[in-house]
């Protein structure tokens, strides 16, 4: 009986991830997704663990990208293939990636069911232990973890299947566990496996609290968290009830990151997709929102506030924008975000999609900014990607304390701007005397370094190439009405040595005086 090949998934875009956890049916076809990771750091955390057979990554990935993940897999883990998947303006770059021992790669705008079958397949091939024929699933065998995974994510079971499952379950209570920490690794990057002891240890406790108790891990879960499907009789509810409260209490001091959560209790594993839909979501919701509370169960939330916060006045604030009262208009906005933050049963989808909204019309409001330009869709991905209110909110606060060190020194330019006019003005006026940075800089009372970054800041050319500028166009004009001599325009516009005019005139017209004068004559 042939074995089934693990899949790991590694994107740091969710929505991808979850477009190949469903374009498939995976155990039908003789695969079994064992996890997914949002980087290459965290997918080499899971890999000592998961062992997968193969691994598809995106390649270009914060923390650590496609490329680098590659090159550690197949230096730790040869045995593993690697499909690399990529966009059009990323194939130069993939391609880099096969030297490192690529199996193959996928191009996201292709990703679809045909395609990626046939590229798993092709790879699956590649691996010794794995046989390419009879992947169906009436050959290759279904774990338990992998057919509640199916179940979880919304599939129908094969009648067999379903009936091999309900075997495993013999009491007419279920609920679902899950717990997460987050561990800091040494450089400061979230360790996000919660670890075989702390798993060990919750569940012993749970055996040895609730009489019976029937207990499965659901694989596909995301990064860092687990969940566990438990069984048991319905007279023993207050017993796992009990058990969970006592993990909470004493596992707390030992894991400070450790978060735990348990559903709603239901009759029937037909319900078990709905439960996780409904129940663990809402309980998801709330830890977005309180996210140092311990343990969450779902008949314990308090219930939905009655009193909803009344809608921000967007037009009032854009206005406070428009007249620069940035204090007023961010203070008030800070108060608004702070109430909408602090309510129990908020939608997490909706808080973010707010902040969103404000950073949106924020920056079109300070377009002439180029950073903030440039920056709002890393900024829209970061608060997406925000694993709390708290932390969205900080977002917010430094993009707002950047918009006021950026008019601060916007502002501050405009008085440097006024004085870059007058000294352009006064260059004008007295090119035809002999200029250098020196005497402009003691003219107006600046320090001649300054006065060279400052001129350089706000002009495409240094002081001396604008001199030459101005002075070579003056002489243009005087050449091109052909009345005073060529050896006498060279003084009237500044310069004391006529054949370094010429050299100069010469670079930057491209013809020699005389060239120019026969050239142009009387065009002016």
């Amino acid at each position: 009986m042939n074995q089934i090949c693990k899949v790991l998934i590694v994107d740091d875009e969710i929505l991808v991830r979850q477009g190949i956890k469903y374009v498939l049916d995976w155990e039908h076809e003789g695969f079994q997704i064992v996890g997914e990771a949002a980087n290459g750091r965290e997918a080499l955390n899971l890999l000592p663990a998961l062992r997968p057979h193969i691994i598809i990554t995106d390649i270009v990935m914060p923390v650590m990208d496609g490329e680098e993940l590659t090159r550690l897999v197949k230096r730790d883990y040869p045995a593993t293939e690697v499909i690399v998947l990529s966009s059009f303006s990323e194939f130069h770059y993939v391609r880099s990636t096969f030297q490192n021992g690529v199996a193959d790669y996928i191009l996201k705008p292709k990703l679809e069911a045909g395609a990626l079958l046939q590229v798993l397949h092709t790879t699956r091939d590649r691996i010794p232990e794995l046989s390419a024929a009879g992947t169906q699933a009436e050959t290759a065998p279904q774990p338990l973890d992998a057919l509640l995974g199916r179940m979880i994510s919304g599939y129908r079971l094969q009648p067999e299947s379903e009936e091999y499952v309900k075997q495993q379950f013999p009491h007419g209570s279920f609920a679902l566990l899950g717990w997460e920490t987050v561990l800091m690794a040494e450089d400061g990057n979230p360790n996000a496996s919660p670890g075989t002891t702390l798993t060990t240890a919750i569940t012993g406790e749970l055996e040895r609290s609730v009489p019976g108790l029937v207990q499965c891990a659901i694989p596909g879960t995301e990064p860092g968290a687990m969940l566990m499907l438990v069984n048991l009789q319905e007279a023993c509810r207050p017993e796992l009830l009990e058990a969970v409260h006592r993990l909470a209490d004493t596992l707390a001091g030992q894991e400070p990151e450790l978060r735990l959560t348990l559903s709603r209790m239901f009759g029937s594993l037909s319900e078990l997709a709905a439960v996780r839909q409904e129940s663990v979501q809402r309980l998801q919701q709330y830890r977005f929102f309180k996210p140092d509370q311990v343990l969450l169960v779902h008949g314990e939330l308090p219930e939905r506030e009655a009193d909803l916060l009344p809608k921000f006045n967007l037009t009032h604030f854009t206005e406070q924008l428009k007249r620069q009262q940035l204090e007023e208009a961010f203070g008030d906005l800070r108060q608004y975000v702070e109430a909408l933050s602090g309510q129990n049963d908020g939608d997490v989808f909706q808080f973010k999609s707010f902040l969103g909204n404000i950073v949106f019309n924020v920056t079109n409001q300070f377009s002439h900014l180029r950073e903030l330009e440039e920056g709002k869709y890393s900024l829209f991905r970061a608060i997406d990607e925000a694993g709390s209110a708290d932390q969205a909110v900080r977002i917010l606060d430094d993009y707002l304390a950047r918009i006021m060190e950026l008019t601060s020194s916007a502002a501050a330019a405009t008085g440097s701007n006024a004085s870059m006019t007058k000294l352009l003005q006064y260059i004008e006026e007295h090119y035809a005397e002999p200029l250098t940075l020196t005497e402009l800089a003691r003219h107006f009372h600046f320090n001649p370094s300054y006065l060279s970054s400052l001129f350089t800041a706000y002009n495409q050319e240094g002081f001396k190439e604008h001199l030459n500028t101005i002075r070579t166009g003056k002489a243009a004009e005087l050449l091109r009405a052909g009345e005073a001599p060529i050896s006498e325009i060279s003084s009237m516009v500044g310069y004391g040595d006529h054949s370094y005019f010429c050299k100069v005139f010469k670079k930057y017209t491209g013809l020699s005086p005389s060239g120019y004068r026969r050239q142009h004559y009387g065009q002016v």
